[in-house]
């Protein structure tokens, strides 16, 4: 696994305990040893965890054992069946999506899948759609709305492809056609930040009846590195950076933002997936139980008004 700078020191103590306990054999010296090091180490994760930066926490959001939106679909949906194609250009890996059931519940899931090595990161171009992703998703979400099931969007991606090819099939377009369209689809929208939700390339996937972020993703209109480049000129103020733009879900959370913080398990997703899996389909399954109860119209306009809420701005 990759250890994080934050996380040196505690796996310190964690090679100190393996090698102790490989040394014992038994001895009960060894052993009463090995209780009070097991003791700091909870302690002392307790408090590293407790002091994360918002930079560091982005570091925790970017780890390449995180759980993508593929592993959200493999561990917490009982079938899936994905589907592809936008019927206009071509499939985009970026955009992942088809029919599934969680919890016995029929619904249809989209995501943004980046890959875990570098040859599926290619593969989903880093998790950058391109117009034809956007037109996907959006004709998945169509597909859900005819046959009145539920969507649950899972948004995990570094921004849109910046690309001139992007640009030249409309992906401004694309994202503001999204937009529009993910208002008024009569079913209700289930929104998940999983990872980095970045841009207009997360909110072209981002529009819902409920915002749901886990803990240490982050949600921007821009990267640290991005808005560092722009306002510093230097990428290297990432870590000023993360902390002016207010991107962490407790902050997200008192903007309004977001509607939910999902657990994660201590030190980040990586450390016991099985846990972030669960706890993210329990939150997809109260919210199901709560929205389907909803009338279509009311569904629609506390959407809207929803996001028409965020944001403060004085008049002069």
């Amino acid at each position: 696994m990759d250890i994080l700078p934050h996380e040196k020191q505690i796996q310190e103590y964690i090679k100190t305990i393996e090698h102790l306990k490989k040394q014992s054999q038994d001895n009960p010296i060894f052993k009463a040893e090995i209780r009070k090091l097991e003791q700091k180490l909870d302690k002392l994760k307790q408090q590293v965890y407790s002091e994360l930066t918002p930079w560091q926490r982005i570091l925790i959001c970017r780890h390449p054992g995180r759980p993508h939106a593929i592993d959200f679909f493999k561990h917490m949906c009982e079938r899936f069946v994905e589907l592809s194609g936008d019927r206009l250009f071509r499939e985009d890996h970026a955009m992942i999506g088809g029919l599934a059931q969680i919890g016995g519940v029929k619904c249809v899931v989209i995501g943004q899948e980046k890959g875990h090595d570098t040859e599926s990161r290619v593969h989903h171009n880093f998790g950058m759609l391109n117009p034809e992703g956007f037109r996907k998703a959006l004709r998945l979400m169509r597909l859900a709305e005819k046959f009145r099931l539920p969507i649950v969007s899972f948004l995990d991606t570094p921004g849109a492809y910046p690309g001139l090819e992007a640009e030249e099939r409309g992906q401004g377009w694309a994202i503001a056609h999204n937009l529009r369209e993910m208002m008024r689809i009569q079913t209700p929208i289930i929104v998940i930040v999983i990872g980095e939700g970045c841009s207009g390339g997360a909110l072209g996937m981002g529009v819902g009846d409920v915002v749901g972020m886990l803990e240490h993703a982050y949600y921007s209109v821009i990267s640290p590195e991005g808005c560092a480049s722009i306002l510093w000129k230097d990428a290297g103020k990432n870590v000023e950076a993360a902390s002016a733009l207010k991107l962490n879900a407790e902050n997200l959370l008192d903007l309004k933002i977001i509607d939910t913080i999902i657990p994660e398990p201590l030190g980040g997703a990586h450390h016991d997936p099985q846990q972030t899996y669960d706890n993210v389909k329990q939150f997809i399954l109260d919210q199901l139980n709560i929205l389907r109860r909803v009338p279509e119209p009311l569904l629609l306009e506390q959407r809207y008004l929803k996001f028409r809420q965020m944001g403060q701005y004085t008049e002069a």
